[in-house]
């Protein structure tokens, strides 16, 4: 019960913020002319969106960290800071520093006029620095090489020396999927908002405290800048937003052991992800041919006639609906 009630009231607060941010963050970006850049490369609609603000993951990550880390402070002089607090402590650098990368990228795009941002390897060399660094503080805090399994006989399987190589690999990747999922008003905070709900309800079953109260503040973050990006936005996150999101989904599953179920949670992630690569190599292969309309996939059902609005609300529906297997998973496995 306690730990529902510092969960509710850090989602409230991590909500406020942000909505409040927002009020005063987009005059300040529509003064400074950070505006986005449509490529011609995309849906031809999307050019009236040319010059909305972006950088607005700005008012989130603000609404976040302040949440959490007042929540679990405050917490923790009561019930005592242990191994969880830290990782929740750790996992919110990594998703700043992953927030930073995205920043400097936005950066680039907005103010020296480069409109593709930090080239692939650059971004690529940076987030895999992160990722680095941030294995290894949870090996300092006292984190080991076990993932949680479910149906197995002991539910935890140790991949020894080889966690660290696998694990690099999908902290990056999974953070480049939830970056490439930001294209449709409203998309990226709203199945951010479930997966962020359910890694809280299964934070809440294994007693995870600290991590529920990270993982509400997520989606109350979330929730906040849906005032302001709900189609039609007048706000974009950019990659300083979908970048720090990317990293704290992913904090919050590492924390638990949990990352086998972010194939459940972050399904519609990996979904644009592998629309993606399917693209790029069907593309090499066939000299020329598509085998989406285009990728993300989203931007497939988008020239397909589906409404911005239905694309969100579907692919949330089914983000809601792979959740709530994960944590069934949970109980039951």
């Amino acid at each position: 019960m306690q730990t529902g009630f510092w969960a509710f009231g850090t989602a409230i607060v991590s909500f406020l913020i942000t909505a409040i941010i927002g009020r005063f963050l987009i005059p300040f970006l529509h003064k400074l002319h950070f505006g986005q850049t449509i490529l011609d490369i995309g849906p031809s609609w999307h050019k009236k969106k040319q010059g909305t603000p972006t950088m607005g993951g700005f008012m989130f990550i603000i609404g976040i960290v302040i949440a959490t880390t007042v929540a679990v402070v405050m917490r923790s002089i009561s019930s005592g800071f242990g191994s969880v607090e830290k990782f929740v402590f750790v996992g919110l650098c990594f998703a700043l520093c992953n927030g930073a990368i995205g920043f400097v990228d936005d950066y680039v795009k907005v103010v020296k006029k480069r409109n593709l941002g930090l080239t692939a390897k650059q971004k690529l060399v940076l987030q895999f620095a992160v990722a680095a660094l941030y294995l290894f503080l949870m090996w300092l805090c006292g984190d080991d090489t076990n993932i949680a399994v479910p149906f197995t006989t002991y539910g935890l399987v140790n991949l020894g020396i080889f966690y660290y190589i696998i694990m690099l690999f999908v902290l990056v990747g999974l953070i480049n999927a939830v970056n490439l999922t930001d294209g449709v008003d409203g998309l990226d905070g709203s199945i951010t908002f479930f997966a962020s709900l359910f890694l809280m309800l299964i934070a809440n079953v294994v007693g995870y405290d600290a991590n529920v109260i990270f993982a509400a503040a997520v989606a109350g973050g979330c929730l906040g800048f849906l005032v302001w990006n709900f189609h039609p936005a007048k706000c974009f996150m950019g990659d300083t937003g979908s970048l720090f999101l990317g990293g704290a989904v992913c904090a919050l599953a590492f924390a638990m052991d949990m990352q086998l179920l972010l194939i459940l949670i972050g399904i519609m992630y990996l979904v644009e992800m592998f629309s993606v690569m399917l693209q790029v190599t069907y593309f090499k292969l066939t000299h020329g041919k598509r085998l989406f309309k285009m990728s993300p996939i989203h931007h497939h059902f988008e020239m397909s006639g589906w409404s911005e609005m239905k694309i969100v609300c579907v692919f949330s529906l089914i983000t809601a609906l792979c959740g709530a297997g994960a944590l069934l998973l949970v109980i039951f496995g």
